[in-house]
């Protein structure tokens, strides 16, 4: 896992990047399309047309960083099912960045329904 999230929030934007944009390009689409603060501390992914480019743009305190990473063959596979502004938990990046895609979604574990005594 990357050192520099610990318990930071992780947002997804949804939507094809243009890789090219560096700083000043995705702190304008965070500004359009979150509700979140690019100084906030949280950590923002952007995924090309082709999902074989990520970019993670986040604040460290003193300073924006850019974390960038290019697949030599296969691509990105992004949650199904979800619009509008994502938050991804630090383990579903973790997944999202080494290419494992969960089989299913949901918790493992539920508590069972209580019965009514009768």
């Amino acid at each position: 896992m990357l050192p520099f999230i610990g318990n930071a929030r992780i947002f997804l934007y949804r939507g094809a990047t243009d890789m090219r944009k560096s700083f000043d390009g995705l702190c304008g689409v965070i500004e359009r399309h979150f509700s979140v603060s690019v100084m906030s501390g949280s950590v923002f992914v952007f995924v090309n047309r082709r999902r074989d480019r990520i970019k993670l743009l986040f604040f460290d305190g003193d300073g924006l960083a850019l974390f960038y990473k290019r697949l030599e063959s296969g691509t990105f596979r992004l949650p199904d099912g979800l619009s509008g502004e994502v938050e991804l938990s630090s383990a579903d990046l973790a997944m999202l960045l080494e290419g494992i895609v969960p089989l299913r979604v949901g918790r493992r574990w539920r508590r069972p329904p209580e019965r009514a005594c009768g």
